[in-house]
């Protein structure tokens, strides 16, 4: 909104001074996006946790996770809430709005959080045990991959160039996809979403996470928005990209304030109305970028979260066929409940991932000197 009302009057003085320019630069509507996002979400915290408790919309623990997890009992779940209002206030206040990869994140946001909320609804408010029906989620992930992918693909005057993935370590080396870009949009937006869900199991854990993931994105969409950096490090320039910069600053902003109310003992839990939008984001940035294989490698803990939760699944249902009894590769998957079975604190291991996710985040940066 800002955007569209001042850019208008950059040139034109107040008081002596060309103060309406300031909203042309996309560093300045970082900034602001990120202490909007920010604010919003430590303020829209105590009245969501109120609410919540008040239509016992409360976390409820099932037997595969580890008993620690029973104090948890009661905790006010669908903290997305909180991070999807305070990020659209701020998009909406301080982004492009005709920006076309902006409308995308939008609609992304919105439709996983559309999603998420109505799993959280039917388990928390009309107390079915499922909640939302899998397959249906499923549908609804894949559905809105195809439709951002087709977007992309026949909306771009060079659908060859949108389509391809840039290879991190390699120099002017790219995969083209082509036809294949829709099928992999879909599955990568669906994958992660899933991934991001799974990684929500311990206090702070996705939250921190995912902001790590968010701030490397930021920084490419930042360099690939920038035609002299680009050129500099040898990268694809994409005119859009500098205002998804803004975006991801909202997104880091909202986090770091929802984190405030989720670190351990969590007051609030991210629950799948903000895990599968989160998830959701993460995988259109990094489609948006063409950085789909560095958001793998920043992301990584992701990967791993998911991998793991693969291989318990498959490996013992192989077992059981092949010896009648299953077996299992970890004590409880995601992998981060098997670090909790082994006795580490809950505390401890969302450190040490974030830890890792750090170190991630700094060999996918790192890839940039190497192309």
């Amino acid at each position: 909104m800002f955007y569209h009302l001042f850019v208008p009057l950059a040139g034109k003085e107040l008081f002596g001074y060309n103060i309406f320019n300031v909203f042309q630069y996309v560093t300045f509507r970082s900034i602001a996006a990120f202490i909007t996002a920010l604010i919003f979400s430590l303020l829209l915290g105590p009245k969501f946790i109120r609410l919540l408790k008040k239509h016992q919309a409360v976390e409820r623990i099932n037997e595969y996770v580890p008993v620690s997890h029973k104090e948890k009992e009661g905790t006010p779940t669908m903290g997305g809430l909180i991070v999807i209002s305070s990020l659209l206030i701020s998009v909406l206040l301080w982004n492009n709005l005709v920006n076309n990869y902006i409308l995308l994140m939008i609609i992304t946001t919105v439709w996983l959080g559309g999603i998420g909320f109505l799993d959280d609804y039917l388990k928390n408010f009309l107390k079915a045990k499922g909640g939302l029906i899998a397959k249906y989620k499923l549908m609804a992930q894949i559905t809105l991959g195809i439709l951002i992918a087709c977007a992309l693909y026949f909306g771009s005057a060079n659908n060859i160039l949108i389509s391809k993935i840039s290879l991190p370590f390699i120099k002017d080396t790219a995969i083209q996809l082509g036809w294949f870009f829709i099928p992999f949009c879909a599955f990568m937006i669906t994958g992660t979403s899933n991934a991001v869900n799974l990684t929500d199991g311990l206090d702070g854990l996705a939250g921190g996470t995912v902001a790590l993931s968010a701030f490397a994105l930021g920084i490419m969409a930042y360099i690939k928005g920038n035609f002299i950096i680009a050129d500099y490090l040898n990268l694809e320039f994409i005119g859009n990209a500098g205002e998804l910069v803004v975006f991801i600053s909202a997104l880091i902003g909202t986090l770091l304030g929802f984190l405030w109310y989720n670190i351990k003992p969590a007051q609030i839990i991210l629950g799948d109305t903000g895990s599968l939008s989160l998830g959701g984001i993460l995988a259109v940035l990094a489609i948006l970028l063409r950085e789909e294989i560095f958001f793998a490698i920043v992301g990584g803990i992701f990967v791993i979260e998911a991998l793991s939760t693969i291989i318990q699944r498959y490996y013992f249902k192989y077992t059981r066929i092949k010896t009648g009894k299953g077996k299992r590769v970890f004590l409880c998957a995601p992998i981060h409940h098997h670090f909790e079975l082994k006795g580490i604190s809950e505390e401890k291991i969302v450190i040490r991932f974030w830890i890792v996710a750090t170190l991630l985040v700094a060999v996918g940066l790192a890839t940039l000197k190497l192309r």
